[in-house]
């Protein structure tokens, strides 16, 4: 009787897919009630999503309120000075083995006359006479200062504080490191540029490397770039066989290359200056870090 009784109450169950029926249909009934919302779209969809944005925790106006306008300038100002000095700092490692390929003004010298000469040549390819004649001519303290020669940017700043300008002062570190790594300018800016790689090169390069990149780059005439672009163009031969007379008439030239020649007599006190710098330099034994030797 109770495996009838059973039998019987199944056989009253509705079939399986009737009783998922409704279950189905609830279901698809909750999923179009979605699907007809309308989403927003156009000017409003971007605007509601700029606002849902903005309101994210951590986001730019959130770190306003929090910090101030003030603390994320600094902030962001320390980010760039960080990036600066880490690029500048591995240039000054780079160019302490590896020749520059060119400096700002090469190149725009390049774009203004069509073509500029320059012959790139080792430390030991030019004349004793001239490495001594170009250190007596722009920086007679260059084995003894540390890339800056006080007394004479006081006297620059004095000059400056007068009414002149800031020519004058700068030792052949600051001139390589502003022809290497920066533009043409007198103004502060650039001078303070000017005195950060300076003291780069000086804490990262050896003195013969400095005074090596400056003979290669300095300008010895309208386009000619290096002491040997220079030696050619006004004596028809090599730098590395500059006599000591050449070599200061070479060398007297470098306050204004574009204005003064080599061959220009009324240079000749300034040639004489330079010669006897020179040989006081050698005398002193203030040469010693020119790359020269033993004497």
């Amino acid at each position: 009787m109770g495996a009838i009784t059973l039998g019987y109450e199944e056989m009253m169950q509705p079939p399986a897919e009737d009783r998922a029926a409704p279950a189905e249909a609830a279901a698809d009934a909750a999923k179009g009630s979605h699907s007809t919302a309308p989403a927003p779209s156009g000017a409003g969809g971007a605007r509601m999503a700029r606002l849902t944005r903005s309101r994210r925790p951590g986001g730019l106006r959130d770190r306003i309120r929090r910090d101030g306008p003030l603390t994320l300038i600094a902030r962001w100002l320390g980010r760039l000075l960080l990036g600066f000095a880490a690029l500048s700092l591995a240039a000054a490692l780079l160019f302490r083995f590896v020749d520059p390929p060119g400096t700002y003004l090469i190149w725009s010298e390049h774009w203004r006359l069509g073509a500029v000469e320059q012959e790139w040549r080792a430390l030991d390819d030019f004349a004793p006479s001239l490495r001594r004649a170009v250190v007596a001519a722009e920086d007679a303290r260059f084995c003894d200062h540390r890339g800056f020669d006080r007394d004479a940017l006081r006297a620059a700043i004095r000059r400056w504080r007068a009414g002149g300008s800031l020519i004058g002062g700068s030792t052949i570190s600051q001139q390589t490191a502003k022809n290497l790594f920066l533009w043409p300018d007198r103004s502060l800016l650039r001078k303070g540029f000017e005195f950060w790689f300076t003291a780069l090169i000086e804490v990262l390069w050896p003195k013969e490397r400095i005074l090596e990149v400056y003979l290669n780059i300095a300008e010895f005439g309208e386009g000619a770039f290096g002491a040997e672009a220079g030696a050619r163009r006004a004596f028809g031969s090599s730098a590395a066989e500059l006599s000591l007379a050449r070599a200061a008439q070479l060398a007297s030239v470098l306050p204004a290359p574009r204005v003064f020649s080599p061959s220009d007599p009324a240079r000749g006190a300034r040639v004489q200056d330079i010669i006897d710098g020179a040989r006081t330099l050698a005398a002193e034994r203030r040469d010693r870090c020119l790359g020269l030797g033993a004497p």
